[in-house]
């Protein structure tokens, strides 16, 4: 479960393309932020997805990308083109494909590494998908099989693409737009497979052409519906269309943070069994077993684009920070794993992340004031960054270590506090179980 987002020029302060991501995956399922190089390849060679291998190209550009440790492909990222993919889990009436596969996030990898606009992107992965087919699974710790919808965006304009199977359609964005976990586009789109009407009037999910509506026809009703897909989707749409013409990559980042449209301090995670917001919180029961696991915001710019990630879990107990294509990753470690490294940033991180959830009212407003102090200071920063890349180097080097600083004062300060709050208690037992299987103690 996932929400993506983008604002055109149109709609942003400084005429920029703002685009935004939250990757909610299964809570011990590490998320990594990798930096690739372009590349050029021999005549011949292939290319090793997560199930399946296919043949390479002569060249690969520079990516920027956000993924679960374990699979080749990625939930979200950029090329060194201005080019920023993010891929949506659909349910759709088609069967998915159980075998191996491409999955939909090495359709955004391979959609990056490709591609320099938006629109080549989209044909790429619509290529690709006419030739693989989509497949394999994607989940972690149980067996998770889905289709793909994306957003695709570049330093002029963007697309939604959502699939079903082998079939898809794709809808030009025009100002803002955003998507989450269901098919969106209706009874009119932009560009679409040859065949998109005709299975549906094949498989009676529409008595002629003219009552063909993609979503209607597709949906799958159950996971769709249960996911609060819709209610997400209302949520980031709102609040775009709140600050149309003014969004900034500020506002992209407090979107992602979102906890519902009207933000109660007294929100909390573990009472409900069901829903779910823009920052995902995993609790008790089969529904809510996805957690926010990484985010990112790009903010698109023709004289140097600014990714915004948080590298960790929980867009509202972690810190943007800047990073920019061409600098080197700022950290130094191993890739996570899924189980508890304090090698890892993501890790070390988690274990912040879950002591503030055992009486998150309290300890996530007592961190709230200087987690912003912090952003916005990494913000004017960032806005100094010069093409000159060894000062990028030292700017993204210097809010890493700023960042990690803060969290680990803020670990130690609210381990010294006793919890105000008493979290309900089959919510409490279901991270008891989390902790466990990661061998995390909190």
């Amino acid at each position: 479960m996932c929400d993506t987002f983008v604002a055109l020029g149109s709609a942003t302060r400084d005429g920029s393309v703002i685009f935004g991501k939250n990757s909610d995956r299964d809570p011990n399922e590490a998320h990594e932020v990798v930096l690739v190089p372009a590349a050029d390849h021999p005549a011949g060679a292939t290319v090793n997805c997560t199930y399946i291998a296919l043949p390479q190209v002569p060249h690969t550009h520079a990516v920027l990308l956000a993924k679960p440790f374990w699979i080749w492909g990625a939930e979200m990222g950029t090329n060194e083109f201005g080019v920023a993919i993010g891929n949506e889990a659909v349910f759709t009436r088609v069967p998915t494909e159980k075998g191996p596969g491409l999955t939909g996030m090495d359709l955004l990898r391979l959609g990056l590494e490709r591609t320099k606009t938006a629109e080549e992107a989209l044909h790429v992965i619509t290529g690709l998908l006419a030739e693989y087919g989509q497949g394999g699974n994607c989940g972690f710790s149980h067996p998770f099989y889905y289709h793909n919808s994306f957003l695709i965006a570049d330093l002029r304009e963007a697309w939604v693409l959502e699939t079903a199977g082998k079939e898809w359609a794709a809808e030009k964005v025009r100002d803002v737009r955003s998507i989450s976990n269901q098919i969106t586009i209706g009874s009119r789109w932009d560009l679409a497979s040859p065949n998109l009407v005709q299975l549906a009037l094949d498989r009676g999910w529409c008595k002629n052409r003219a009552d063909f509506d993609f979503s209607r026809c597709y949906s799958d009703f159950l996971y769709t519906r249960f996911g609060a897909a819709a209610h997400r989707k209302a949520c980031t749409t709102q609040l775009l269309e709140k600050k149309r013409g003014q969004i900034t990559p500020l506002d992209a980042i407090t979107f992602l943070r979102s906890h519902g449209l009207s933000e109660d301090p007294a929100w909390r995670p573990d009472p409900a069994v069901a829903g779910a917001e823009v920052c995902m919180h995993a609790g008790f029961g089969p529904i809510r077993i996805s957690q926010s696991t990484g985010s990112l915001v790009a903010h698109l710019k023709p004289d140097l684009s600014t990714c915004w990630v948080t590298a960790t879990s929980a867009p509202c107990t972690g810190i943007f920070k800047p990073l920019w294509l061409d600098v080197e990753r700022p950290w130094r470690e191993p890739s996570p794993k899924g189980e508890f490294d304090p090698a890892c940033l993501w890790w070390r991180h988690e274990k912040l992340h879950r002591t503030v959830l055992l009486d998150y009212p309290a300890r996530s407003a007592w961190m709230r004031e200087d987690r912003d102090r912090i952003e916005a200071g990494f913000i004017e920063l960032a806005g100094t960054a010069s093409p000159d890349r060894a000062a990028r180097q030292d700017i993204a080097a210097a809010c890493f270590a700023e960042a990690e600083a803060a969290e680990q004062r803020w670990l130690r300060q609210i381990s010294a506090q006793p919890a105000r709050t008493s979290n309900r208690f089959y919510y409490n037992l279901t991270w008891a179980g989390l902790n466990r299987q990661a061998r995390l103690s909190v």
